[in-house]
């Protein structure tokens, strides 16, 4: 598919950057809608995007905006949308719909990579992948993001699975699906939050130009799919797994004993879990989402080289 067969804009700042060849780095934006309130929101989302630039790459914030999918925001479309209400949260799914229907739609890590490939723009910085959910073997809950990272070839930085989820039953699907998991710098798999888990993804590099190198071969190779390089928060910046285990426990049996499902899951976890750690979950989540967007720059600047 062709750029100019869908509604598809470019922001002045992807459009000079594809002009010139530099490297471009695709960001999700339900960070900004669903993630937390404003300011802090967009606060967030432009130091998120400045990162990138201090390495050397461009930021491509995704988003639909009244039907029209956007490859970069604005700093007026990033307030615009911090503000907005009633936005779509648009997986595989529904963006096609949600398009069709001319409605504001902020874009999940599915829908992300779908439209970092449409503008043929090769790696994502994100917080953390959706995955299996606990209790899946009954509710047959898994992300559509496994799917995508399945078909879609774009390599996905991130902070593992999101640590509410059932992390080795995640692993389990994407080896399943032919999906490279790729440890950046140590052999434990990150447990988002905490920077070790006691997993392994198997695979592990130590620096972005051969992440670019594996890339580059996949492609080369015809192989559907991307990779997925689970980067670990900063130690400085981490919530210790023995002191979060309990709390993403309780959370769960909340969730739970409220009949929680579905989509609804993953927000009200989140959230419960922000209250019972008195706001360290999402200072964490700022400073991984952070340390993510830096090392997926340097990707793509070695991608460029």
């Amino acid at each position: 598919m062709s750029l100019i067969s869908i509604d598809l804009v470019l922001s002045p700042e992807v459009e000079d950057a594809k002009k010139n060849n530099l490297p471009i780095v695709a960001l999700e934006s339900t960070i900004i809608t669903h993630g937390m309130p404003y300011p802090q929101n967009v606060e967030v989302a432009k130091q998120v995007e400045s990162d990138i630039r201090a390495k050397g790459a461009v930021p491509a914030t995704m988003a639909v905006l009244n039907g029209t999918l956007h490859v970069g925001l604005t700093e007026a479309q990033l307030e615009e949308l911090a503000q907005a209400k009633n936005v779509a949260k648009v997986s595989r799914a529904d963006m096609p719909v949600i398009m069709a229907q001319g409605r504001t739609g902020a874009t999940t890590v599915a829908a992300t990579m779908i439209a970092a490939h449409l503008a043929e723009i090769d790696v994502f910085a994100t917080g953390g992948i959706g995955g299996v959910h606990k209790g899946a073997e009954e509710s047959f809950d898994i992300s559509a993001d496994l799917t995508e990272l399945a078909h879609t070839p774009v390599t996905v930085v991130a902070a593992g699975a999101k640590a509410i989820l059932d992390v080795p039953k995640t692993l389990e699907v994407l080896e399943t699906n032919g999906v490279p998991v790729i440890t950046y710098g140590q052999d434990s798999f990150p447990a988002f939050w905490s920077a070790t888990s006691d997993l392994s993804s198997g695979l592990r590099m130590d620096d972005p130009v051969t992440i670019a190198a594996a890339h580059k071969t996949r492609g080369a190779m015809a192989l559907p799919g991307g990779q997925l390089i689970a980067n670990p928060i900063p130690t400085v910046d981490e919530i210790p797994a023995a002191d979060l285990a309990p709390v993403i426990a309780q959370a769960t049996q909340e969730a739970e004993n409220q009949g929680v499902t579905g989509k609804d899951v993953t927000p009200f976890l989140l959230a419960r879990i922000f209250e019972l750690t008195e706001g360290k979950s999402l200072v964490a989540n700022i400073a991984l989402v952070r340390n993510n967007a830096r090392l997926a720059a340097e990707i793509a600047a070695a991608l460029k080289a």
